[in-house]
């Protein structure tokens, strides 16, 4: 069995099992892609909880938006991280410090960072780097 096999079920395994997702970076303009791949998530069925400490308060796609993870209101099973690498220590900071951990740090396209992800796979918590739910989910769940 290849790698590439394996990764692949790990994350059909994840996307299949993840309910509640905190979309750190989550835009209200319609043209960025946190902004896309948050609705196609709430599309899906997921719960997502925007985070954004600058739109706090506000909606993105009827959601309210929180400005960080301890502010949302109930246990999250994945926080999706779109802001720039040197931003995810942080994210991985505040997620390692909630009551109840998520189970999953997703990295978007393009974001990768080692030392925070083995920090996180430390604690018990899985790690996606370099990779979008939304390309993910159609290619492994359903293929139409």
């Amino acid at each position: 069995m290849s790698d590439g096999n394996d990764e692949d079920r790990r994350i059909r395994d994840i996307l299949s099992r993840v309910s509640t997702v905190a979309l750190v970076g989550a835009s209200p303009k319609p043209e960025r892609p946190s902004h896309r791949v948050m609705g196609f998530l709430l599309s899906k069925g997921y719960r997502v909880f925007p985070v954004n400490l600058g739109q706090a308060g506000k909606e993105i796609h009827g959601q309210t938006v929180y400005a960080g993870l301890n502010e949302i209101p109930e246990p999250i099973d994945m926080v999706d991280i779109f802001r720039a690498s040197d931003a995810v220590p942080g994210v991985v900071d505040e997620a390692l410090g909630l009551t109840r951990r998520p189970g999953v740090i997703w990295m978007q396209l393009d974001i990768v960072h080692e030392d925070a992800a083995r920090r996180a796979q430390q604690a018990g918590i899985e790690v996606v780097m370099d990779r979008c739910p939304a390309i993910e989910y159609p290619r492994l769940i359903y293929a139409s």
